[in-house]
């Protein structure tokens, strides 16, 4: 039986989880209840010592980094494929996939913080606040991580932030054209890499971005894999809708301060 470490919202965790409901295999839930620091207790960070989710075992074996563990799963599991058969889209694939985690990913605490976590972490004491930023092992996420707290989306690191979730829709928008999936004819580990990050932007209430008039292509394309039943076994069945509706009333609530920020090109 597959052990899988995760978080409800967490994109790395839907990330892994889309996959592995694609692939129809079942796994033991550890649920890490990231608002609460548990990614931080000492028997964890054994496990991934570095502080995130998730973290996938298999017959012993720890398996840490999400897209590391995707390309595990299709090697162990490789039916059936989310892997390109051609060789040029199993590299499109791929270097879809290192742009998510060079280049989208680490803009994903910034944006979710800065408008959907920063209302529920403000009701906290100062001296909590601190002692929850203080456990961050990454000194620039602390950073950034104390800006966003502070500033919201006011604060310099979201402008940088938003332009990168932007530009990867733009970019998707422009890959569709082509083909029906992001790495060819065929879904594949590309799709699953960047769905998270559309997800998060949705349950921010940042859906004109993802709209029919504004990227027919994406919105298209966000359709077709919601429908999908991996979509409902790893997101829809894993969704706390109380949370996602505060998110979304948060993200209503600056939309006009961010909206401007998404027209730089």
């Amino acid at each position: 039986m597959l052990e899988l470490y995760h978080h409800l919202m967490s994109t790395c965790s839907q990330k892994v989880r889309l996959v592995l409901a694609e692939k129809e295999l079942e796994f033991e839930s550890r649920e890490i209840d990231l608002v609460a620091g548990e990614q931080h207790d000492a028997d964890y960070v054994k496990l991934n010592p570095n502080h995130v989710v998730p973290t996938l075992i298999d017959d012993g074996r720890v398996l840490i980094e999400s897209t590391l563990i995707n390309e595990y799963l299709e090697d162990a599991y490789p039916t059936p494929s989310v892997r390109p058969l051609q060789l040029v889209d199993r590299h499109a694939m791929r270097m879809w996939t290192k742009r998510v985690d060079d280049k989208v990913h680490p803009f994903a605490g910034v944006v979710t913080y800065a408008i959907g976590a920063r209302p529920m972490v403000l009701q906290r004491t100062p001296e909590q606040i601190e002692a929850s930023i203080a456990e961050i092992p990454d000194p620039v996420r602390r950073k950034a991580r104390r800006s966003v707290i502070e500033h919201g989306v006011k604060s310099p690191e979201f402008a940088p932030a938003i332009a990168a979730f932007v530009a990867l829709l733009d970019d998707m928008e422009a890959a569709l054209e082509t083909s029906e999936w992001l790495a060819g004819e065929s879904i594949s580990l590309a799709d699953f890499a960047a769905l998270p990050y559309v997800i998060r932007l949705d349950h921010l209430a940042m859906t004109p971005l993802l709209s029919e008039d504004e990227r027919p292509r994406v919105a298209d394309w966000y359709a077709r894999i919601r429908q999908r039943p991996s979509f409902a076994t790893a997101v829809t069945n894993w969704a706390p809708e109380a949370l996602i509706a505060t998110f979304r009333k948060h993200g209503a609530d600056v939309w006009s301060d961010v909206e401007p920020m998404t027209r730089f090109s």
